[in-house]
């Protein structure tokens, strides 16, 4: 397994940190167009609930997260502007430039990384992502959640899978990172159905892939279905016996980003034993180690 600490640092040769911003945006399943309740286990804040202030400017946006990690980065280290809430690719595309160019013309930022949709993503956008790119390395990291069509209709994705895979391969044919987000954990879904979107992720391109657990959030559609005890949670070490069987799927050109995940601990109602990360970590951690002892391993370098 490829972790992206070991990416970024045999990349940049430091230590390189995600600053969560936020470019005000709005999302096409939440505005009307497609949708106004967003998907079903989306919170108000647009999965970014640790992003920068939102009402602040680019730059000032980036200050603030720098000062968050100030006293763990230290001199040298290097940035990844990571505009993470809603869909940031769908508005004004004069604005949506402005913000990106800002970003990415901070000294210290070496990666500009912007979440979307992949069904939010205009000519005239993919054009501004090859032009960005060939300024500083420009990633793009696609909700995808699930491959199955099924659950993808229950969540309320709104767009199907043949979307997703030419989404993909546009991006790499012009030279963007591609980043893929999967939830592990989804209603009705087996163990066999999120290898088989793993497997997928892999398959159709993706340079990488974020590894979720699905959170039950106050304030959610998700909460009344769990409510209604629609919505089984999975207990840690089931997790974590997931996902060291998933990650067997994994190839090394593909890196993992993220193998948990942060619900924020005032609206998180399950699974609650996510909220103590450090035991998450050391857990998976743990199970990684004993994988490697066995002989069951994948090159893990953690």
């Amino acid at each position: 397994m490829v972790t992206v600490n070991d990416y970024l640092k045999s990349k940049y040769g430091c230590k390189v940190y995600k600053l969560a911003l936020s470019a005000k945006v709005t999302c096409p399943n939440r505005d009307g167009t497609l949708g106004t309740r967003g998907c079903i286990f989306c919170s108000e804040g647009g999965s970014g609930e640790f992003a920068a202030g939102a009402e602040k400017s680019v730059n000032d946006q980036i200050l603030e997260a720098k000062a968050r990690v100030a006293a763990k980065a230290g001199p040298g280290a290097g940035y990844i502007a990571y505009f993470q809430s809603f869909t940031n690719t769908y508005g004004d595309f004069d604005y949506l430039s402005r913000m990106f160019r800002e970003a990415i013309g901070v000294s210290d930022v070496v990666i500009l990384s912007i979440a979307t949709r992949p069904d939010c993503i205009s000519d005239e956008m993919y054009g501004l992502l090859e032009e960005l790119n060939k300024i500083k390395p420009v990633w793009v990291e696609l909700g995808l959640q699930t491959a199955n069509e099924q659950t993808a209709r229950y969540i309320r994705r709104c767009y199907e899978l043949p979307v997703y895979d030419e989404c993909v391969a546009r991006l790499r044919s012009i030279g963007i990172e591609v980043i893929t987000h999967v939830i592990l954990g989804l209603p009705g879904e087996t163990r066999e159905d999120m290898a088989a979107t793993v497997r997928h992720v892999v398959e159709v391109g993706s340079n990488g892939i974020k590894l979720q657990l699905l959170h039950v959030l106050r304030g959610t559609d998700l909460e009344r279905e769990y409510r209604l005890g629609k919505v089984p949670v999975m207990e840690l070490d089931e997790y974590v016996d997931l996902l060291m069987y998933l990650l067997t799927l994994i190839p090394d050109n593909v890196v993992v980003h993220r193998l948990t995940g942060d619900g924020p601990k005032k609206g998180l109602l399950a699974p609650l034993w996510t909220g103590d990360k450090k035991k998450v970590l050391n857990t998976i951690n743990a199970a990684l180690k004993e994988r490697k002892t066995n002989g069951h391993y994948f090159n893990d370098r953690r």
